[in-house]
Formats: C-alpha cells, sequence, structure tokens
C-alpha cells in the first residue's frame, strides 16, 4: 500500500494542499519498504488527488484538508485520514503497525494563506 502524507518539516502538515512536501511510503506486511519526501508539486483545484491516485497512493494522511479536496480524494477512491498530528516517521511506523488515531481536520477555510506553498488558480477550497 503505498501512502502519502502532507509534510512540513518532518512534521504532518496541518493544511494539505499547502503544505512544502510530502512523504510518500509503502507498506507491505506492516513494515515500511520505502519512504522518500518529495516537494509539493503544486496546488491547483484538483490537481493533486489525480496526482496521487497516478502515482497509486491508496491512503492520503494529513492534519486536514478543505472540503473540494476531500470529495476529489473519494472520486479517485483514495481514503483521506485528517485530524493527524506529529512526527512524519512515527506516523508513517504508526500507520504500518495499524494503531494511527484520527481526529478533526486541523484545516479552518481561508486560514491557509501564507502557508508553504500558494495556490495556483486563486480559488479558495
Amino acid at each position: 500500500m503505498k501512502i502519502v502524507i502532507s509534510t512540513d518539516n518532518g512534521q504532518v502538515s496541518e493544511h494539505f494542499g499547502r503544505c512544502p512536501q510530502f512523504t510518500i511510503a509503502d507498506i507491505e506486511d506492516g513494515k515500511v519498504t520505502k519512504k522518500e519526501t518529495i516537494e509539493n508539486p503544486g496546488h491547483e483545484t484538483g490537481s493533486l488527488p489525480k496526482f496521487f491516485h497516478e502515482m497509486g497512493a491508496g491512503i492520503v494522511i494529513a492534519g486536514g484538508a478543505g472540503a473540494r479536496a476531500q470529495e476529489f480524494f473519494s472520486e479517485y477512491g483514495i481514503k483521506l485520514i485528517i485530524g493527524v498530528a506529529g512526527s512524519v516517521d512515527d506516523v508513517v511506523e504508526k500507520y504500518a503497525a495499524n494503531e494511527l488515531d484520527a481526529g478533526e481536520s486541523t484545516c479552518v477555510p481561508r486560514t491557509g494563506k501564507g502557508y508553504g506553498i500558494k495556490k495556483e488558480d486563486g480559488h479558495e477550497d
């Protein structure tokens, strides 16, 4: 299973689309087999869910995500886990061990401006 985690300086990012990086991990039989961090390729409406779908991700983990992003992930069959905080390394290990706790979204509409990467299309999720 390929998972994606919104990342900011080694921590789970509060704002999915505007985070500076994403950590991508492959998990097989409860073990992490590969982990890498990539730069955010850009935040245009619907582009990130499509990007992660095309790379084969089945799970996306973030502090929060806007309602439209949540809809796009659902359309692509990607499970979105929000309300997660802490070290990305710890979150990957907890997910692999089936011990990850989720909560309420930490992403508040219209508060992501100036955080991480700018949105390209000028619209808010």
